[in-house]
């Protein structure tokens, strides 16, 4: 179980890097006169990848054990016992701060192209997720889904009981957790990305969309705060739905 407060420092540093690394790339195969515009999705789904790596080695370093970087994941393990309502609630505010700031260092670094583009939508798809189609049910079952396989997937991934024929080996070897779960995300992005983005995750998508409505942001648009609740609360009810089920299988016996 997580003790106090310790896990705070790096899981708002940690979300920062994630948001650095994850708008980044957006922003690079995005933004006018940018030199990786055009680049695709394929890149989309690997700089994610990274950027969650990059992000969880931050936050482990700087003193939160579980590096989650997402309340969808801190809330799965309030619910096994790794942490309490009160912790759950500070670290995802920490976490949404985390983002804002990482999103803003974005802005900042492609300063120049923002007035250079003139798509406010292009603009805002840097911050934060949209669905392909604008229908909020199929988005939701996406996000839903797209999360449930995220958690479900970590759990099999760090699961005691994963030995792979090595005698002796007790869940993912050590110092290679993150690599693993930057390939899941990657994976993710691949397979479950192109409905909605594949947000995944509340303090991903609301933290720089709180940013983008607050930043000088050179011909932007609206937030789409109409659409802002479905990748808060999906993921939750995914990560809570992975629960569920990884403890009818006995991932956790």
């Amino acid at each position: 179980m997580v003790n106090g407060t310790e896990n705070l420092l790096g899981e708002f540093v940690g979300t920062m890097v994630l948001l650095v690394f994850g708008c980044g790339v957006c922003a690079n195969l995005t933004l006018e006169k940018s030199k990786g515009q055009g680049s695709g999705w394929v890149n989309i789904a690997i700089g994610w990848g990274f950027a969650v790596t990059l992000g969880v080695f931050t936050a482990t370093t700087l003193g939160a054990p579980q590096g989650d970087l997402n309340p969808s994941v801190t809330f799965a393990k309030m619910l096994v016992g790794i942490y309490t309502f009160p912790q759950f609630i500070m670290t995802s505010v920490v976490q949404v701060l985390g983002g804002i700031l990482g999103a803003a260092i974005v802005w900042l670094a492609y300063l120049p192209h923002w007035e250079e583009t003139k798509d406010p939508a292009a603009k805002l798809g840097i911050f934060c997720t949209a669905p392909a189609i604008r229908k909020m049910g199929p988005a939701f079952l996406c996000e839903f889904i797209a999360t449930f396989f995220l958690v479900f997937v970590i759990w099999m991934i760090f699961s005691s009981k994963f030995a792979y024929g090595f005698p002796g080996l007790n869940g993912a070897a050590d110092g290679l957790g993150p690599y693993i779960v930057g390939v899941l995300i990657w994976a993710l992005g691949l397979s479950l990305g192109g409905p909605t983005g594949y947000a995944m995750n509340p303090a991903r998508d609301l933290g720089p969309r709180i940013a983008h409505a607050i930043l000088p942001i050179a011909g932007k648009g609206g937030s789409d705060w109409g659409y802002a609740w479905v990748p808060i609360l999906a993921p939750l009810c995914g990560a809570g739905f992975a629960y569920v089920v990884a403890t009818a299988l006995g991932a956790f016996a």
